[in-house]
């Protein structure tokens, strides 16, 4: 049973308080998303001037994932408990700490480290940004304010490369800045936040916290990771190393998920994720975050390091993707709340995806430009069709008062994919970098052992027959990684098109009417598909904000 809630009546939010509301949500987002995408860009040279290796420059980004993935559910199973508020603004202090600490690190350790603690802030953010959408906005009405979600994604995606490109090639700044810039932006989120926003919220009583499903989540996903990093590397695929990780992941989250099914307040309610709807849209965000967080991590490296531009450079030859994003998250979203179908989108949208992977799958160091930019152009456009619509199609079958912990358990699937994505096309890459620098160099007469060590990112401390030849392996390796999120996104169309088509409801929470037709449909699958339903009669009142 759950905890007993209290709440008082009151009016829905006005259309100006959304907005403003909805400006202070959409600056949180556009610094979290910033923090990747600064750094994405400039990651070559940050590592370069560590003196980091392959590992740890995928560490640096997989260690943020990892953190934020494991806490997402943590947070918006939180959101469901206490004040959404409060929670956004806690998550914001963490990031801003987080991003404090990285830009003082003094080695790739101690930024992996501090990017771990900024990732839980993160983690915070990517999930309740969401659950405070959703407790505003009812789900029909919603695909409009997608449109202005895609647009702060798009000027995050474009913007933080350039900035981060801009930073490090101005020598008075340094890489460090790359941190420290998002810590006004966060300063004014947190105030702006503090006088706009008025969520409904729920008050519960003698509430219990999955503490130990949480833990055994995090701890699970965390071992899973670690082995997919050193794995062929450090240890064999059939070893004693192999047998203790995996084995011991599995343990882990078998047991969290008897902990989960037990416990009165879950971290991710199993109820929610077996829907299908739920479980369709999970699948998919996993495949879609496996492939696109994989993916696009390692497009500034190959710029920089396969091709020899600057970042600055790279972080424009990146802007037909951040356009894909923009012009199809606005239309995208535009004729959702027109038509108020959904399916037909996130079915484009992972199409999409798989053809611009597919298309990058085939480039190499020499690869016309203007090739890359229709490629990154498609994969932006699946992007914005699919990432945020699937979190909309699992938002449309809960009632309000789960709707932290359903989107939060979509976010935590998306975030998951990315980190696996990160870690095994890292690991891939690593591997075929390596063999092809060996090879290159024996062929070239020069010592392997001599050749300033395959995993040097520091090209301008190397000589240049061995720059040239890393280059070269960058340039050819990465197309080989961007052919398997193409095969990993194919997953995504598949759960993309089993998905029920439904009509979004144009009110906050869910009727009794279509909560019953909804549970019946899933138990069922001759049951009436939700466009066969009769829309809700209007939009309920919400509980009392804070």
């Amino acid at each position: 049973m759950s905890a007993p809630t209290t709440a008082t009546d009151a009016g829905p939010m006005s259309h100006r308080q959304t907005l403003e509301a909805l400006s202070g949500l959409l600056l949180v987002l556009f610094v979290a998303m910033l923090s990747s995408t600064v750094v994405s860009i400039a990651l070559p040279k940050i590592i370069g001037a560590l003196n980091g290796s392959q590992t740890q420059y995928t560490w640096v980004v997989t260690a943020t994932l990892l953190t934020a993935t494991a806490t997402t559910p943590i947070w918006g199973k939180l959101a469901d408990l206490f004040n959404k508020k409060l929670l956004i603004q806690a998550a914001i202090v963490v990031f801003l700490v987080g991003s404090i600490v990285s830009g003082f690190a003094q080695s790739a350790g101690q930024l992996i480290a501090a990017r771990a603690f900024q990732g839980i802030g993160v983690g915070g953010l990517q999930a309740l940004v969401q659950v405070a959408i959703a407790a505003m906005i009812p789900p029909r009405e919603r695909g409009r304010y997608n449109g202005y979600l895609g647009g702060v994604m798009a000027l995050a995606t474009v913007g933080g490369p350039l900035l981060g490109g801009l930073i490090v090639d101005t020598s008075w700044l340094g890489w460090r800045w790359c941190f420290f810039v998002g810590v006004p932006v966060a300063v004014i989120a947190l105030i702006l936040l503090q006088v706009t926003l008025h969520l409904p919220t729920a008050r519960r009583e003698n509430v219990k916290i999955d503490y130990w499903g949480a833990s055994l989540i995090a701890a699970g996903v965390s071992l899973l990771l670690v082995w997919i990093s050193f794995v062929d590397d450090s240890f064999g695929w059939l070893s004693w190393q192999t047998a203790a990780m995996v084995g011991g992941s599995l343990a882990l989250l078998a047991l969290a998920v008897r902990v989960e099914a037990r416990h009165a307040e879950p971290i991710v309610p199993l109820k929610i994720v077996r829907e299908r709807t739920t479980a369709l849209a999970i699948l998919a965000s996993l495949a879609v975050g496996m492939a696109m967080f994989g993916g696009s991590v390692f497009l500034g490296q190959y710029f920089q390091i396969g091709r020899g531009y600057t970042p600055t450079e790279a972080g424009l030859l990146t802007i037909p993707m951040m356009a894909g994003v923009l012009v199809s998250s606005i239309v995208s979203g535009r004729l959702i709340t027109r038509t108020g179908r959904i399916k037909p989108y996130i079915v484009a949208g992972t199409a999409f995806l798989v053809a611009g992977f597919a298309v990058l799958g085939t480039i190499d160091h020499e690869t016309p430009l203007w090739f890359l930019a229709v490629a990154m152009f498609l994969v932006g456009v699946g992007v914005g069709m699919s990432m945020q619509n699937l979190v909309l199609a699992v938002q449309n079958t809960v009632a309000l008062r789960d709707i932290g912990a359903a989107s939060s358990s979509v976010a935590f699937f998306r975030s998951l994919g990315g980190t696996i994505g990160v870690s095994v096309l890292g690991a891939v890459l690593a591997r075929r970098v390596t063999d092809q620098i060996t090879h290159d160099l024996t062929a070239a007469g020069i010592p392997a052992s001599g050749g300033g060590g395959s995993s040097n990112l520091n090209l301008a401390a190397l000589p240049e027959p061995i720059r040239q030849i890393i280059r070269a392996a960058y340039g050819d390796a990465t197309g080989h990684i961007f052919l398997i999120s193409a095969a990993i996104a194919v997953v995504g169309v598949i759960a993309a098109l089993l998905l029920r088509p439904v009509t979004l409801r144009s009110s906050l929470d869910l009727s009794d009417t279509t909560r019953s037709v909804a549970v019946a449909a899933d138990a069922v699958d001759a049951a009436p598909a939700f466009d066969e339903v009769a829309p809700d009669s209007g939009p309920r009142r919400a509980p009392a904000r804070r």
